[in-house]
Formats: structure tokens, C-alpha cells, sequence
């Protein structure tokens, strides 16, 4: 698979929890949890559940980083 974004995370598929059209899937990527919102049917075509490993691909057009005093 070849994609423009090169911010690719591998993590483990902790929680779905599924609406009427849209799923918030909670992910364990390397000890911190993730939660991607995306919809019912993709959940149902790439059969996510408990347990399964997933890559998370990020792009984003602007990243806030911020510092504690």
C-alpha cells in the first residue's frame, strides 16, 4: 500500500462502538489509547472488532504542539 501520508501508527483495535452510521473505534497504540471516528460501514467492510491489528495513517494539515510551564 503506498500513500502520501507517512504518519502511520500500528496499534491493536481495544472498543467499537458502533451508531446507526457512524463508529468510534478506540485503538492501543503503543500503550496510548486513540479513538478514530469513522463510519458503520467501514467498521463492517474491514470487519474491526476486539483484538484485531490495524495501522492508523494520520494526515493532518496543521499539527498544535504545546510545552507545560
Amino acid at each position: 500500500m503506498k500513500l502520501s501520508a507517512r504518519n502511520r501508527l500500528s496499534g491493536r483495535v481495544t472498543k467499537v462502538t458502533l451508531g446507526e452510521a457512524a463508529a468510534a473505534v478506540e485503538l492501543d497504540v503503543a500503550g496510548n489509547r486513540m479513538v478514530a471516528s469513522i463510519t458503520a460501514e467501514a467498521v463492517r467492510d474491514l470487519d474491526l472488532k476486539e483484538g484485531v491489528e490495524v495501522i492508523a495513517i494520520v494526515k493532518a494539515s496543521d499539527v498544535i504542539l504545546a510545552r507545560e510551564d
